[in-house]
């Protein structure tokens, strides 16, 4: 059963120098947390095609390597919006931190900071936004979700932009929550100790009433999520703050540039993870497209299915100027807190700088699309729990 307040089973004796990769602490996370909990963080939509997709895209890259290149030094700063960032990998913004681990957000911000990476907070944290911006030292970005309320959204971008957050990124594939299966068998709902702290109890009611054949958080959002909001209304958002906008949940070239022609200036391509609409394109096969659609000072972003340090660097081969990454960050927090992220992290770190140095590419800007050969589709064979790693 999970430990009230901490979202977790009793601590195994799982040690950190066991623990080498994401998927190793997606195990060890999965044994610690009750299973609607693990559902939640692990599940997709409808019949989660997206949701292996999302993973199955990288694997139908090979790379081709450059030799006798100078690789005793290997760069991996690079600047986001303006900011510099210690190396090219974020946070995606995910909602309920505490749900795995009961310093949540803070302990999230926390360990980018500690490795310089970008972390986005989302709408639904479960710490305040500006608890998670006194706990941040790297450069941090709030996800905005556009309430039907609108003087509820016009607050929460007031509170980001004092706060110290950096850009709005305005999540644009969730007009309407997808149905996520796993959820409604579990009837999913918030622990009591879980709550959306950037909300008032007003508009998080009815979180907390889990029941079969249901889900609370799509309920939540049919009544509070703002399915009218258009491109017209960006207009709005501009007049609020002078933040950039950024759009998560692009995948089109016709959408990309349309943001650009309206001053969006940076892009997240993204399936949500795989838990919007089944069966769309994965990020990283629209991500070509998306780059090729819009001007270099638009900054482009890919979330979804990332595990390795090589999955970096084929995203940053096919134009993204960073990565960011969600399901393994959560992994991570469960296991050990601050520092299971902060490794988790690290990992991706020193993997994409070794793939760097084995590919002759030792800096960001040599990162091209003629390191990467497309194969056809390979054949998986999948491993135990292999569905519920992607």
């Amino acid at each position: 059963m999970t430990a009230p307040g901490a979202g977790r089973a009793e601590p195994s004796d799982d040690r950190p120098d066991t623990l080498l990769t994401p998927q190793d602490y997606a195990a060890a996370a999965r044994a610690r947390l009750d299973r609607s909990v693990w559902d939640y963080i692990a599940g997709g939509s409808g019949d989660e095609v997206t949701l292996r997709e999302e993973r199955a895209a990288y694997d139908r890259y090979r790379l081709r390597p450059s030799a006798l290149v100078d690789v005793s030094h290997c760069e991996l700063g690079t600047t986001l919006l303006g900011r510099p960032v210690d190396f090219p990998v974020g946070i995606a913004p995910m909602a309920f931190h505490r749900l795995v681990h009961a310093d949540g957000e803070i302990a999230t911000a926390r360990a980018a900071g500690a490795v310089g990476a970008l972390t986005i907070a989302s709408t639904f944290a479960s710490k305040t936004l500006e608890e998670t911006a006194r706990a941040a030292t790297g450069p941090l970005w709030f996800q905005l979700y556009v309430m039907r309320r609108r003087e509820i959204t016009e607050s929460l971008v007031r509170r980001a932009e004092a706060a110290g957050y950096r850009a709005l990124v305005i999540t644009v594939d969730t007009p309407r929550m997808a149905r996520r299966e796993r959820d409604l068998r579990n009837g999913f709902g918030l622990p009591p100790y879980v709550r959306p702290a950037n909300l008032d109890d007003g508009q998080g009611a009815g979180l907390h009433r889990g029941r079969s054949g249901s889900s609370t958080l799509a309920e939540h959002a049919a009544l509070h999520h703002d399915a009218a909001f258009t491109w017209e209304d960006l207009a709005w958002l501009r007049s609020l703050t002078s933040l950039p906008l950024v759009l998560k949940g692009v995948l089109t070239a016709r959408d990309a540039r349309r943001a650009a022609e309206l001053g969006v200036a940076g892009l997240i391509v993204s399936t949500h993870g795989g838990r919007q609409l089944d069966g769309a394109v994965p990020a990283l096969d629209a991500l070509r497209e998306v780059v090729d659609a819009v001007p270099a000072h638009c900054e482009v972003l890919v979330d979804g299915g990332i595990r390795r340090g090589t999955d970096v660097l084929k995203a940053l081969a096919l134009g993204a100027r960073a990565v960011l990454v969600g399901r393994p960050v959560l992994w991570g927090l469960a296991v050990d807190g601050a520092d299971g992220v902060e490794r988790v992290l690290g990992t991706l770190r020193a993997e994409l700088e070794e793939a760097m140095a084995l590919t002759g590419r030792p800096r960001l800007d040599l990162i091209d699309r003629d390191l990467l050969h497309r194969s056809a589709r390979l054949p998986h064979h999948p491993t135990p729990n292999d569905k519920d790693m992607a």
